[in-house]
C-alpha cells in the first residue's frame, strides 16, 4: 500500500462495491468537495460485480416500488447526469407460476404495482412463450408482463460507471485500504483509522457489504445483518437466444433467467440456503473463497426443465458466487445509526442490492447534504435492528427471507 490518503474528508464511505460506489458518486455529485471511498479489497471486486444485474419494477411494497422506478430512470439517464454512459437492455419481463397458490400472488402482485403505478399485466402463456421463445407453454398457469424491466449484461459496468463518475467530479476513490478502526467521541464520528493513517471526518457511510457489521462494530454499534450465500451460471452460446427475449422469473421455483453472451443466465434462491459470516472465517477471506456447488443450480434448472428445458442442455462457461446481505425483515437499511452522530448505512441488500444501487446511493447522498431524502426512507431506517441481537434469531429470521424472496410473507 503506498498511497497517500487525504488527512481530512468531508464523508468518508467504506466499501466500493455498487451501495458504496453509488453514494460516493452521487455525494460528489451534489457538491461534496472531499469525498473519500475506501475498500479493504481492490475496488469494485467482491459481490456486486458477480450480480444477475436485473431490474424489477414489481415490488412487495410502495416504497420498494417508488425505488425500483427510480432506479431505472437514474440508469436510463447515467449519461445526461454524470457524462458515463451505463449499458443496459430494455428486455421487459414476465413472472410465471405453475401453482393455483403462485397465480394468486402473482395476480395480487398484479394489481397492488397498478395501483402504485406500474405498467404490468397478466397475458397467456403462449403469449409469453411468444416474447421469450426459450420458453414451453404447456405448464404457465399465470403469467404477467412488465415491458418497462431493463438488465445490465455485465454488472461490472455499472460499477466502473459510477467509479468513472466519481473521480470525475472529485472524489478519492482507494482500494487495498483497510478500515481498522473509527474513532467515536461524545457520541460522533470524529476519524477513521487505516494502516495508512489517520482520516479526520465527521460523517462515515458504512457500506461495506457483506462486511457491513464488523464496520459498524468498529464505532460500537451492532446491526443486524447476516451474509447469504448466492450463485448463478451463464451457459454458451444457445442458437436463437436474443438479448432482448424479458427475464423470466418462476415465482414456484424461485428461478429466474435471462439471456446472457448470447446464451443464457439463471440462478435461484435454495430452500436449504448457505449463511456465511466473514466474521466467522479466517482474517483474509474474500469472495473468490465462497464455496460453490454447482449441484444447487442444477436442481434450479432441473426445477424448470419443463419450462426451460435448454438450461440442461447447454454447456456452462461461467459459475459465480457472492454474498447477499440479508435482514431480518428483508428491507434495506440505509439511514443514519442513532447515537453515533455522523455514522451512516447502506447494507441489507437482501439480494435486490445491486439493482436498487443507483436509487439508494441517491437518496442517501441527498439525505446527507440537504438533510433530508426525496423518497421518506424511514421504514429502512438503521435503528430498527441496532442493539443486543439473539445470534439464533437472526439466523432464522435471514434464512427465512432468503428462502421466500419471490414469497415477500411474514414469518
Amino acid at each position: 500500500m503506498n498511497q497517500e490518503l487525504p488527512h481530512d474528508a468531508d464523508v468518508v464511505v467504506i466499501g466500493t462495491g455498487a451501495f458504496g460506489l453509488s453514494v460516493t458518486a452521487h455525494l460528489a455529485r451534489l457538491g461534496v468537495r472531499r469525498v473519500v471511498a475506501l475498500d479493504r479489497f481492490k475496488i469494485a471486486s467482491q459481490t456486486s460485480p458477480r450480480a444477475a444485474g436485473l431490474f424489477k419494477l414489481v415490488q412487495a411494497d410502495e416504497l420498494r416500488t417508488r425505488l425500483a422506478r427510480l432506479a431505472v430512470d437514474t440508469v436510463r439517464n447515467f449519461d445526461v447526469e454524470f457524462g458515463v454512459p451505463v449499458p443496459f437492455v430494455h428486455s421487459g419481463s414476465l413472472m410465471l407460476a405453475r401453482t393455483d397458490r403462485h397465480s394468486r400472488l402473482i395476480e395480487e402482485e398484479v394489481g397492488a404495482a397498478q395501483r402504485w403505478g406500474v405498467e404490468v399485466e397478466l397475458i397467456s402463456a403462449q403469449e409469453a412463450s411468444r416474447l421469450a421463445p426459450y420458453l414451453e407453454p404447456e405448464e404457465i398457469r399465470q403469467a404477467a408482463y412488465v415491458p418497462g424491466d431493463i438488465y445490465i449484461e455485465e454488472p461490472a459496468s455499472l460499477l466502473e460507471a459510477y467509479y468513472t463518475a466519481a473521480v470525475r467530479l472529485g472524489a478519492t476513490v482507494v482500494g487495498d485500504v483497510p478500515v481498522i478502526g473509527i474513532q467515536v467521541q461524545n457520541g460522533a464520528i470524529r476519524a477513521v483509522e487505516t494502516p495508512l493513517g489517520q482520516i479526520r471526518t465527521e460523517t462515515v457511510v458504512d457500506a461495506a457489504g457483506a462486511w457491513v457489521r464488523q464496520v459498524s462494530q468498529l464505532a460500537g454499534v451492532d446491526i443486524a445483518v447476516l451474509p447469504m450465500r448466492h450463485q448463478l451460471a451463464i451457459t454458451h452460446p444457445i442458437p436463437g437466444i436474443e438479448a432482448t427475449y424479458p427475464i423470466t422469473r418462476v415465482f414456484d421455483a424461485a428461478v429466474y433467467v435471462r439471456p446472457c453472451r448470447n446464451g443464457l443466465m439463471w440462478g435461484g434462491f435454495e430452500s436449504d440456503p448457505l449463511p456465511l459470516d466473514p466474521a466467522n472465517r479466517e482474517h483474509d477471506f474474500c469472495i473468490e473463497l465462497v464455496p460453490l456447488e454447482f449441484r444447487v443450480l442444477e436442481r434450479c434448472a432441473e426445477l424448470v426443465r419443463r419450462v426451460i428445458p435448454s438450461l440442461l442442455d447447454a454447456a456452462v462457461q461461467e459459475h459465480r458466487g457472492g454474498l447477499f446481505t440479508m435482514t431480518p425483515d428483508g428491507r434495506f437499511i440505509a439511514g443514519p445509526v442513532p447515537k453515533v452522530r455522523g455514522l451512516w448505512v447502506l447494507s441489507g441488500c437482501n439480494g435486490s442490492g445491486f439493482s436498487f444501487s443507483p436509487a439508494l446511493g441517491r437518496l442517501l447522498a441527498e439525505w446527507i447534504v440537504g438533510g433530508a431524502p426525496s423518497i421518506d426512507l424511514g421504514p429502512l431506517a438503521p435503528g430498527r435492528f441496532v442493539g443486543a441481537i439473539d445470534p439464533g434469531v437472526l439466523v432464522e429470521r435471514a434464512i427465512f427471507q432468503y428462502t421466500h424472496y419471490y414469497e415477500p410473507l411474514e414469518s
